[in-house]
């Protein structure tokens, strides 16, 4: 798919919108676009790619086809075997302490894990260690007041997170997956920038909304607008030497 189109927006956002229905087709969709996007700037056939969080396998599966060297670090064992899926060359790990050696990784990829994660920037940290220099580190995630979050119980969470959930649990009799402070933070476009910009171990090759038709790498350049037009952030950043 082009990237940015206005095709390609709307095939990702309906793809999303029947995740639940259908989850096979919602991420085989989008680890073929993460692939794509990783080929503008590295080629995957050879590559050593480390999937941090990538659930039950679909990006690293898709890595594969294009025949790099994936595996997945996954720490939760339910993700893992979500719908029945066994993915090849999966490991049960931790994001913060990854059993791998110092640049081990050509590319370190984490689709939208930063949000779940307690301590981003230590999360961060260990992508860029296990990657070598001159490789790519990958990483999106869904911010704090974008439409979506709030996750589940978006767009109601800019009433605030708990009544958000109250709202979640009457409408459908369960309660919300994610809980703000538990497994889901606040995290901000703006914030993240600057912390990755003051690093002096990596370089912002591209920093963009993931989705968006059009201005992809514009929005997240506008203070206070970004926190709500990017909707998800897109980071790749080469790792110095």
């Amino acid at each position: 798919m082009r990237d940015p189109s206005l095709r390609r927006s709307f095939t990702l956002f309906r793809a999303f919108m029947n995740e639940q229905s259908d989850p096979e087709h919602c991420y085989g969709l989008l680890a073929r676009d993460a692939a794509d996007q990783l080929e503008r700037h590295l080629p995957l056939k050879g590559a050593v790619v480390a999937d941090v969080g990538g659930g039950s396998g679909h990006f690293t599966e898709e890595f594969r086809r294009r025949g790099a060297r994936g595996a997945l670090f996954e720490p939760d064992p339910h993700e893992l075997a979500a719908g029945g899926r066994r993915p090849e060359a999966a490991v049960l790990a931790d994001g913060y302490l990854l059993p791998l050696a110092d640049g081990a990784a050509d590319i370190c990829f984490s689709s939208n894990v930063l949000e779940h994660v307690a301590d981003p920037q230590t999360f961060l940290s260990e992508l860029i260690r296990v990657t070598r220099p001159g490789g790519l580190v990958y990483v999106s995630f869904t911010n704090w007041l974008s439409p979506w979050g709030g996750h589940e119980t978006a767009p109601w969470h800019y009433l605030g997170a708990e009544r958000a959930r109250a709202r979640y649990l009457r409408r459908t009799g369960r309660p919300a997956k994610h809980t703000l402070g538990e497994n889901l933070f606040a995290v901000h476009v703006g914030r993240t920038l600057r912390q990755v910009r003051a690093r002096d171990d990596i370089a912002v090759v591209s920093a963009r909304s993931r989705y968006a038709p059009f201005l992809a790498e514009t929005l997240p350049r506008i203070p206070g607008l970004r926190e709500v037009a990017t909707w998800n952030l897109l980071l790749i950043l080469r790792r110095l030497p």
